[in-house]
């Protein structure tokens, strides 16, 4: 074991690593500058179990009934071997709908070595005829650990090119869909994308045979009839490519971290909590909807601007205390050089409340 596996191995405990999916690669996207996170999930800690050991248990995920109707949406678009869904692939992208298309199920065995070779072999095979390839292992460097991915559908070969298909279940209403969930399906797309185009490099193959524009399949309106959208990830693959390299040097993240730290979920509270205010983090408003520490970060920030969202914290430049931020708008405190026009504004904001209070 090296040092810095022997380091990480301490900062988890006594478990094994938590798995990473699709999902978790994901919401690493989602605050880049939370050191706190990137040394959690670099050392695979179990955040669920961390989050309730400190008192702040994580507060999302799907219900049960979501998941049912996620799963009856994804039987009904898969139905007779993907002739639907090849429909709306094909018709989406402008192509010819073709006469038929192989359907290969790459799931179901438990052995996940065997699993990626054979979804290796299937998705590198030579040929061009329309294929559609179900529940394939897909492999991806997470901090220097090797992580599987097993997504329902990854891709549908088409024209000579790969287009990873998502399949969710929030419907598009006249057209338009939630932009956040939207936004979540994309940068999940994008995971796929990155590591079948790192399995395409690996076998000779150019990487851009897989195409940045992934096919959204969801329910049109509020009924079952699926309907597809292109969305383009590559501003997601440019954010998810420079958060795995960051997580790639783990060495430097743990210099920032002092000896002796733990995230143990088996440790004493107190210890956790002690230990976890000595690791940076960057808390916004959207940690919530992914980061099962975020009520913890946010309780731990509550006096600091940034708990009310990157643009307040933007705005206010280097201000990064709440009480600083009243001092200044007061004028009872002398700004520094650096926050001298934040301090103008503010001064400006608190004078205009006080004129629009008296009228």
């Amino acid at each position: 074991m090296t040092n810095t596996a022997q380091r990480l191995a301490e900062i988890r405990g006594d478990v094994p690593p938590k798995r990473h999916n699709a999902r978790t690669i994901a919401a690493l996207t989602g605050n880049p500058g939370c050191t706190r996170r990137a040394v959690l999930d670099g050392a695979g800690v179990d955040k669920p179990r961390l989050a309730e050991r400190v008192g702040f248990p994580a507060r999302f995920g799907q219900s049960r009934f979501a998941i049912t109707r996620g799963n009856a949406f994804e039987a009904r678009v898969k139905a007779d071997g993907g002739a639907e869904l090849l429909r709306l692939v094909a018709e989406r992208l402008g192509v010819p709908v073709p006469a038929a298309a192989s359907w290969t199920d790459l799931g179901g065995a438990e052995d996940l070595p065997d699993r990626h070779e054979r979804s290796r072999a299937a998705l590198t095979a030579p040929g061009d005829d329309a294929a559609l390839f179900d529940h394939p292992l897909l492999g991806l460097a997470v901090a220097g650990q090797r992580v599987h991915l097993e997504p329902d559908l990854v891709a549908a070969r088409l024209a000579g090119r790969f287009h990873v298909v998502e399949i969710k279940s929030f419907p598009v209403v006249d057209g338009q869909a939630d932009p956040a969930k939207v936004s979540g399906a994309a940068i999940q797309a994008a995971v796929y994308v990155l590591a079948l185009r790192e399995l395409l490099a690996e076998q000779g193959r150019d990487p851009e045979l897989v195409s940045h524009e992934v096919v959204l399949v969801c329910p049109r309106d509020f009924t079952n009839q699926p309907v597809a959208s292109l969305v383009d990830v590559r501003r997601q693959l440019l954010v998810l490519r420079r958060q795995l390299d960051r997580m790639d040097r783990i060495e430097d993240l743990l210099a920032r971290v002092p000896a002796g730290f733990t995230a143990d979920p088996t440790a004493d509270p107190a210890t956790l909590t002690a230990g976890l205010s000595t690791v940076e983090a960057r808390y916004a408003p959207e940690c919530l909807a992914a980061c099962e520490l975020a009520y913890f970060c946010r309780q731990e920030a509550r006096e600091r601007t940034g708990a009310m969202g990157r643009p307040v914290r933007e705005a206010l430049g280097g201000v990064a205390d709440v009480a600083q931020v009243l001092a200044l708008a007061a004028g009872e405190r002398a700004p520094e050089p650096e926050q001298a026009e934040a301090a103008a504004l503010l001064r400006a904001a608190a004078r205009l409340r006080a004129e629009a209070l008296a009228r």
